[in-house]
């Protein structure tokens, strides 16, 4: 296979309906390198964290659903697996393993054998371990794709634990980050464990 080194292209969402957003040609698939923005296909809250740690379980960066969409913490870079590489613009296969590093902190998506604070699921944080505990495996809804598409829906399944990166409405914070909603590891995969790539800097082939 050929790789190469593409130019980046900041993309925000144009609407070409209600609920379809138009997509540029050639930035189709999502691809290591990019920083993008993931919402929840349920609530349409953006994966975010922030210098906020739980008060309870692990004590380490906290990770939430914002309702905002123009919040720069909810920026992630998609990198390779622990101890792997990857290789600028080359698009993400469905069932591959990554990780997604936090923009502004550079914490990694994180869970461990910790009880989530709200709904008592298991723990999701943002933590600078760099072990395999970032590990996530991108699953794509629609079993018939070969990549990850923005606007598509996926599962990140946590490779060491099997728990599906999930957030519910019905859990939601109250100060000193009221609003934003618990992210945490379910057992099960649903409609709340479903996450579509949005805003973003993406990197595509030419």
């Amino acid at each position: 296979m050929k790789w190469w080194l593409p130019l980046a292209a900041v993309l925000p969402l144009v609407f070409a309906g209600p609920d379809i957003p138009e997509i540029d040609e050639g930035f189709e698939k999502v691809t290591c390198g990019s920083t993008i923005k993931l919402a929840n296909k349920a609530s349409l809250y953006r994966l975010h964290s922030h210098g906020v740690t739980y008060g309870s379980g692990s004590g380490q960066q906290s990770v939430t659903g914002f309702p905002e969409g123009d919040d720069a913490n909810s920026y992630w870079l998609i990198k390779a697996a622990h101890d792997h590489q990857c290789l600028r613009g080359q698009p993400v296969p469905c069932g591959a393993v990554i990780r997604l590093q936090h923009s502004n902190t550079k914490g990694y998506l994180h869970s461990h054998l910790h009880q989530s604070p709200l709904s008592g699921q298991q723990e999701v944080s943002c933590f600078d371990g760099n072990d395999g505990g970032d590990d996530w495996l991108v699953q794509c809804v629609d079993t018939s794709q070969e990549f990850w598409l923005r606007e598509q829906p996926v599962h990140f399944v946590h490779v060491d634990s099997k728990v599906y990166l999930s957030s519910q409405q019905q859990h939601k914070y109250g100060q000193p980050i009221s609003g934003q909603l618990e992210v945490a590891g379910a057992k099960n995969s649903g409609k709340h464990t479903q996450w579509m790539a949005q805003e973003g800097i993406y990197f595509a082939a030419e």
